[in-house]
């Protein structure tokens, strides 16, 4: 095949199966992008829209017919040496980097415009000579006389990795390896040390490894497995990284890492810290790529490399949103706890005076709320994420929730001066089959915005309705919550339901949270199975609608409504509390003996084992278990407890109260043998429901 027939052969693969993917990657590119052969003719073989509108042209063919379609077409007559001399001096010398030339145009309108050029030469058997040219006006730039040096930093921040691009395969190959790469990330406290450490489920399978358990998130799991050549250079970088407060360096090595299953290994780890307004690191994040398959090829080098920077952007703008909401905690959590201490030290000063310390004291009790669901909008976005949150479903009434929920939301609604309005009337079948404790979290979620961003004398209400679902023992609910609050920006709305996204820092508009509220109503309503939108204009207000598919139900009937109004009561318990912290030792004691009870203190569980093994002479009604206790947890003292030889011990009621505090612990409490599960903070109506409920027969708690 002769070279001239090879080059058309080459333009018609260009254009018929390589251009899709060149032209889906280009399409929204601000700037130019063209190739054209490295030949003495200098022809074009590709270029993109953004290119021809540089040049003043209507479309490809308007361009074509100006520009002549060749390289020499494109520059302006004076400055076309300069630009040849540079373009040469990249083939003659075969650089790996992006060649950069500046020069003038002439539109065809007649201006002259001043154009960047990146372009990268490429030497193929199957296409020839290549260059790869990217563009940018710079016109402005250069009429503002920035200086060399600035000039070449901005267009390198600009500038996207996409050095190799032949045909599609080439493409498909890089996503590929960005899949395979494995995650990693340390967090720092507030005094810059480190708190934790996490290596990916990628990585571990990258090294032979399963789980945690058998590669703890520990810096150690890692370090210990650098080759003994390798690891003075490597955690010199790694600290050197950390120890730079300018916050420039990039930590960037190449390394054996030894693996369980294949010997040693070579890898390039990235990462980048992001920090604090004091220097202080927060975050310390990066990837890892096996590099084993390429370390021989220099052009596979170079596409790793851009691999990898092309990754690591994407992994720092991710954790932005993370920095950023570390630093609305910092204030957020600071502000209560301010609060807490404070009116705290208040009540202690005026103790003489029983209505300023029983103010004082509701102000600490409605601080100390607000940090707790401060902390459970945390942990619940946690246990999201890893798929730990079960959707538990049972018959309950929708009227009774929604009045459940205003009873919940009248005091505040009251206190603010708003005007609430309820509406179920249009509910056909009001019984349902649902898990009512998430229904209720996203309605309060979304409620509780509703009060916070709603002046007072607003007006917010709440609509249900129904309509036929897609059998006969299902409807489609929806609920729709409308408020005259203060609205949203139309730019802030397409990313309210983004993780840790808040419209303004609390600083700003004195409202906190963790901006963590409604990326858990979304997850959470479509657990169920739902659908949640919102419509909001500034300073008109908002309206969020949410609707289910849920399974009809039938009224409870008059026994069970009976159970439910009236619980059995009993009185004078008494009660072995397992506990091992003195403050709250102190505190449930006072609780249960002001209601009546006889209690006994065991420290950790080993005791409380004991006191139980000596107690038929005087036998406890219940045991109240922590579970993380020094000597024995209560897990383990809870089936020791089941072990005993008489059966009246071993058969003892056992309710678990801890702050583990999920779902799943209250699982794992239930199948070591416990009764019932109690979450701390002590919640005392609910802790003497439970007792009751475990005492007299009823469901565990």
């Amino acid at each position: 095949m002769r070279k001239h027939e090879r080059k058309e052969w080459c333009s018609l693969i260009l254009s018929e199966q390589t251009f899709p993917i060149i032209e889906q990657i280009t399409a929204g590119m601000p700037g130019g992008f063209f190739i054209y052969h490295a030949d003495e003719e200098e022809r074009l073989i590709y270029a993109n829209q953004a290119l021809i509108r540089i040049y003043g042209c209507e479309d490809l063919k308007d361009f074509q017919e100006y520009t002549g379609y060749t390289f020499y077409g494109l520059v302006h007559p004076e400055d076309a040496e300069e630009t040849q001399r540079s373009i040469n001096k990249q083939i003659f010398t075969g650089g790996s980097d992006l060649d950069y030339v500046e020069y003038r145009i002439l539109r065809k309108d007649g201006k002259v415009r001043w154009i960047e050029d990146y372009g990268h030469f490429v030497h193929t058997d199957l296409y020839g000579d290549l260059f790869y040219v990217f563009v940018e006006d710079a016109t402005e730039k250069h009429l503002k006389a920035i200086n060399d040096a600035k000039t070449a930093r901005l267009a390198q921040e600009r500038l996207e990795a996409l050095e190799a691009l032949e045909h599609e395969t080439t493409a498909l190959k890089l996503v590929h390896e960005i899949l395979r790469s494995g995650m990693w990330a340390m967090e720092f406290d507030q005094r810059g040390e480190m708190a934790s450490v996490f290596w990916s489920q990628d990585f571990r399978a990258m090294i032979g490894y399963q789980d945690e358990e058998d590669f703890p998130n520990a810096l150690s799991s890692w370090s210990d497995l650098i080759h003994p050549e390798d690891r003075d250079r490597v955690l010199r970088q790694y600290y050197a990284a950390i120890d730079d407060y300018t916050g420039k360096s990039l930590y960037d090595v190449e390394y054996r890492l030894l693996t369980k299953d294949r010997g040693y290994r070579w890898f390039r780890t990235t990462g980048k810290l992001s920090r604090r307004a004091d220097g202080t690191p927060i975050t310390y994040v990066g990837i890892f790529v096996d590099i084993t398959e390429h370390k021989e090829t220099d052009e596979k080098l170079q596409e790793q490399r851009k691999l990898l920077e092309e990754a690591l952007v994407k992994a720092q703008r991710a954790s932005q949103a993370k920095t950023m909401f570390l630093n609305n905690m910092s204030h957020d959590i600071r502000t209560p706890m301010n609060a807490i201490i404070g009116f705290t030290n208040l009540a202690a000063t005026h103790l003489d005076d029983r209505e300023l310390t029983r103010s004082y004291l509701s102000k600490i009790a409605a601080s100390s709320n607000h940090l707790l669901s401060l902390i459970n909008d945390v942990l619940d976005m946690s246990r999201i994420e890893s798929g730990r949150v079960v959707i538990e479903e049972a018959a309950c009434s929708l009227s009774q929730v929604l009045r459940d929920i205003q009873s919940m939301m009248q005091a505040n609604i009251e206190n603010k001066g708003l005007n609430f309005h309820m509406d179920d009337r249009a509910l056909v079948h009001p019984y349902v089959v649902c898990d009512q404790l998430r229904l209720n979290q996203v309605l309060l979620n979304i409620l509780s915005n509703a009060l916070k961003f709603t002046p007072a004398g607003g007006d917010i209400s709440v609509t249900a309705s129904e309509r036929p679902g897609d059998t006969a023992d299902t409807a489609i609910y929806e609920f729709r919550v409308q408020d005259t609050g203060i609205g949203m920006d139309p730019g802030f709305l397409e990313h309210i339901f983004e993780p840790f996204e808040r419209e303004r820092t609390s600083t700003v508009s004195g409202i906190q949270g963790t901006g963590l509220g409604m990326s858990i109503t979304k997850n959470l309503v479509e657990l169920m199975k739902g659908q949640i939108n919102v419509e909001s204009r500034k300073g008109e207000g908002s309206v969020f609608t949410c609707t289910f598919p849920f399974r009809l139900s039938q009224a409870p009937g008059a026994r069970e409504a009976l159970a439910i109004l009236q619980p059995q009561r009993s009185a004078g318990w008494r009660i072995l509390l397992a506990e091992d912290n003195e403050l709250n030792q102190e505190i449930a004691v006072t609780i249960l003996e002001e209601a009546g009870c006889a209690v006994d203190v065991a420290s950790d569980g080993a005791e409380a084992v004991e006191k139980v093994r000596h107690s038929l002479g005087a036998p406890y009604d219940l045991v109240l278990m922590d579970i993380q206790m020094p000597v024995m947890d209560g897990i383990e003292a809870t089936k020791a407890i089941r072990a005993l030889d008489d059966p009246q011990l071993a058969s003892l009621p056992i309710v678990a109260m801890t702050a583990n505090a999920f779902e799943e612990d209250r699982q794992l409490v239930l199948s070591a043998g416990m009764n019932g599960h109690l979450g701390k903070p002590i919640d005392v109506a609910k802790l003497f429901a439970t007792i009751q409920s475990v005492l007299g027969g009823g469901q565990p708690g």
